[in-house]
Formats: C-alpha cells, structure tokens, sequence
C-alpha cells in the first residue's frame, strides 16, 4: 500500500532519513521501533507533506506523493497524528470532530444565506457521523466537554475519533500510548485492532512502548541512524540479537 525508496531528508549536515526503503502493506497494523533520533518522525513529516525529502520517491496506491503538500496528502484519504495530541481545546470534543471533513458547503459565507438548507443538511449527517463515531471509541459521554479538559488519555481517543472523520485508507500514529493510563491503553488497542479488522483501515505507528507494539503490530519494523535495520514478525523481533542489544535492552531474553 505504501512504499519508501531510497528516501533521503537531511537538516543542515545532519542526515535524518538516509536512503530508506521500506513497504507498509494494506490492511496491516505495522509498528515502527527504534532510539529517539533514529528519524521515526522524520520519515512520517516526509510522508505526509510536512517535509520535502532530498531524493528517493513515496508510493502510495502506486501514486508517487512525493513532495505533495500535506492537504493534498490528507485528500488521497492518509491521515496523521502527533506526539503532542493537536486538539481545538477550546472547542467541545464534538465540534472537535465536526470540524474534519474538508469541502464543507457552511465553510462558504455567502451559502449559510442563500443555500441554508444545503448548510442545514450537511451539518446534521456531519453530527450524525461525529455521535456514532464518539460511540465506536467510548467518548460519547464527553462529547460536550472542551478538548482542552481531557486527560491525555481520552485526547489520544480523541486523536483516533479525528481519524475516523476523514475516512482514511491509512493513518499514521506518531506514538499513540505515550501518557496513557493502562485502562485506556487497553482501550486504544481495541480501538486500533476493531478499526484496522472492521473498517480495513491500515496503521502504521511509531511507539516506544514495547509492550503495546509486541501486543498489537505485525510485522514490526526497526529503524536506526535513519534507515530500515530489521523487519519481521514480533517474535522474529524479540529474538534478533541487534534489537535485542540497541532498542529493547534484553527485556525479551
């Protein structure tokens, strides 16, 4: 579904992707490990738009959306989230949602008055969508609180709701378990899991909470200095030795 080759981003003399080649197949949860400063976030900044990459090429559906402006990435149906939750904290969590799906006919002034009922129509099967998609991820209950008032926790579910909106083919997470209590971690699993087994949504995260990646990806992909250094099942992962030694420190001897 996704395929990076031979992907190069440097930031003055330091190169943070070098020569990258990897794939992401359609329907799969895929994890992607590695130290801080292995260029995890680079390579999804240069996924999404966020960042040009000197060489190499991004397919996508066998599209080339290499340096391809972030919204135009977000039409071709990839959506992204962050390692610091992105909320409108003074919106309510509903409106939150609302807020996603692009082309809206209210986004127009001079529609609210001479095509109200348009206006109307839209926004009432946007709110629809919203309650049933706060009812998948269990935030129905806060649908009327502010963004900003969330535990960590809820935001990051509220990061996934966001994601429904948009009706993605595939969704990157930049580090989904980080600052989640273990009961909504539990939940954000499930979510992920129901997400990518109910509605074929592909996933490719980056975490650093072993647990949760051995638990929920397959196949799992190690980065470092900026390049692809293993891939394989969690178990395949567990057993290499350069793993082992560089990232999981032999937690999993």
């Amino acid at each position: 579904m996704l395929k990076i080759e031979e992907v190069v981003k440097s930031f003055g003399g330091l190169t943070a992707v070098c020569e990258c080649s990897l794939e992401v197949s359609e329907g799969a949860i895929t994890g992607l490990i590695g130290p801080n400063g292995a260029g995890k976030t680079t390579l999804f900044n240069v996924i999404t738009g966020h960042y040009k990459p000197e060489r190499g090429r991004i397919i996508f559906q066998g599209e080339d959306i290499n340096g391809l402006a972030p919204h135009k990435i977000f039409q071709r149906k990839i959506y992204r989230t962050f390692q610091i939750t992105r909320e409108f904290s003074q919106m309510t969590v509903i409106e939150n949602l609302m807020f996603v799906p692009e082309g809206q006919v209210g986004e127009r002034i001079w529609n609210t008055w001479f095509r109200p009922s348009a206006v109307w129509k839209q926004e009432k099967a946007i709110h629809e969508k919203a309650i049933e998609v706060l009812e998948f991820v269990e935030l129905i209950d806060l649908k009327d609180e502010y963004a900003g008032s969330l535990s960590g926790g809820q935001k990051k579910l509220l990061e996934l709701a966001k994601s429904l909106m948009a009706d993605p083919k595939m969704v990157l997470l930049d580090e989904p378990g980080a600052g989640v209590n273990p009961t909504l971690m539990r939940k954000l699993i499930a979510n992920i899991r129901k997400l990518c087994e109910e509605k074929k949504i592909t996933f490719f995260l980056i975490e650093h909470d072993m647990d949760l990646v051995m638990s929920l990806c397959n196949p799992v992909i190690v980065m470092s200095e900026g390049k692809k250094l293993a891939e394989g099942t969690p178990e395949e992962i567990k057993k290499d030795e350069r793993v082992l030694e560089a990232y999981l420190g032999g937690q999993y001897r």
